[in-house]
């Protein structure tokens, strides 16, 4: 279990290094997820401890959502002001979402299909 926590914070440090000095627009959580999980592809899976942590982890992902909601009412006026802009910037995301989501899994089914045959 220690080594799964120790793989998590690794990724987040070297996430965070990558976005000090390279790409400082991007957090650096975000580019040590995705460190992470293209070291897993390449490694093809995941490995017990990694599993464990993880999923201790999303068994509380619930109180991730607390400091966003404060976040929200602390800043509804400022929110009220560019509710078109948020508006729009949601439907658009989530309609990117699905079609990605709909090439993903339309790639995988018929990956899928080629190896049963």
């Amino acid at each position: 279990m220690i080594s799964g926590l120790v793989q998590i914070l690794l990724f987040q440090s070297l996430g965070e290094l990558v976005s000090k000095f390279a790409l400082p627009t991007l957090p650096g959580p975000v580019i040590g997820l995705v460190l992470l999980i293209i070291w897993l592809v390449l490694r093809k899976g995941i490995n017990n401890d990694l599993a464990m942590v993880a999923d201790g982890f999303s068994q509380y992902l619930g109180l991730l959502f607390v400091p966003a909601a404060v976040g929200v009412v602390l800043f509804l006026p400022q929110l009220k002001a560019n509710a078109l802009a948020i508006v729009s910037a949601l439907v658009g995301s989530v309609i990117l979402t699905i079609a990605t989501t709909a090439i993903v899994v339309r790639f995988l089914s018929a990956k899928h299909q080629s190896t049963e045959s």
